[in-house]
């Protein structure tokens, strides 16, 4: 057996995986083109209740948003963080606290109206759309607009980030007058309600020890390592902050900064 020529194989065949799945992920995403353009959102598969899906993400940490693991009830080391910091007190830890405390990213599933046969994507966005698109669904005038018999398309205007001047693209949005029909095609309608990404399942997850590095690097940059994996994201962020916060021990012994840190982590460390 010629091992370089199997370990060739099997990177080459690693690369391809990673390529698939990159693109798989930017498939089930929807970003607003600049200009106009009609979607329909469409009733979730995973909550016919309500098709709106709330995660946290972590922001400006890492180089991608992190998704938190309290999306899915398990611990999170960056939120335990923000909590020792909001204990110790200090205006200088609570403005720490906000910048490392997640914010909420809401999905819509939605379709491109001429492009339908790209099947259903989910559409990220942040609170100000949210608000927006709950106000119509109160909106006696326009209600459930995710109806599939008496819905309404939505057309969205997208200013690009160079004209709104903020750094940031701008997006409006306007209920169509007419109600219409999801779609008039059965087959198609079956695969819209059915073929869906998962909002929980679309975001690579991070381990623990993982996000404790993440964190770590991000207040001590100077004892950083790039041996973090990264998460898959598809949708714009802000840039990272400059972090000025300091890990440093005024006591007598010398003690690491990752020593210090970790001691954060322990059951009896004491707030700082």
């Amino acid at each position: 057996m010629n091992v370089n020529e199997i370990k060739a194989k099997l990177q080459a065949m690693q690369t391809q995986n990673s390529a698939q799945s990159t693109g798989s992920r930017k498939n089930n995403f929807y970003k607003p083109s600049v200009g106009k353009e009609v979607i329909r959102v469409v009733p979730s598969k995973f909550n016919k209740s309500n098709p709106f899906s709330e995660l946290m993400f972590h922001y400006g940490i890492h180089k991608f948003p992190i998704i938190s693991p309290i999306n899915f009830g398990d611990k999170d080391p960056i939120v335990e963080f923000v909590a020792k910091l909001r204990e110790a007190g200090g205006q200088e830890n609570w403005r720490l606290a906000r910048k490392l405390e997640p914010k909420m990213r809401v999905f819509l599933p939605v379709i491109v109206r001429g492009q339908e046969e790209e099947g259903v994507k989910l559409w990220g966005f942040g609170k100000e759309i949210y608000m927006e698109l709950l106000s119509m669904v109160e909106d006696e005038d326009i209600g459930d607009f995710t109806d599939i018999i008496t819905g309404r398309d939505l057309t969205l205007t997208t200013i690009d980030a160079a004209t709104t001047g903020t750094g940031y693209a701008k997006t409006t949005i306007r209920a169509r007058t007419a109600e219409t029909t999801l779609t008039d095609n059965a087959a198609l309608l079956a695969t819209v309600l059915e073929d869906q990404p998962n909002p929980t399942e679309a975001f690579s997850r991070m381990e623990f020890d993982d996000m404790k590095k993440v964190l770590h690097d991000y207040l001590a940059p100077e004892e950083a390592e790039t041996d973090v994996p990264t998460p898959m994201v598809a949708f714009d962020t802000p840039s990272s902050p400059t972090n000025k916060f300091s890990l440093e021990n005024s006591g007598k012994k010398a003690e690491s900064k990752a020593d210090k840190f970790d001691s954060l982590f322990e059951d009896d460390a004491a707030p700082f």
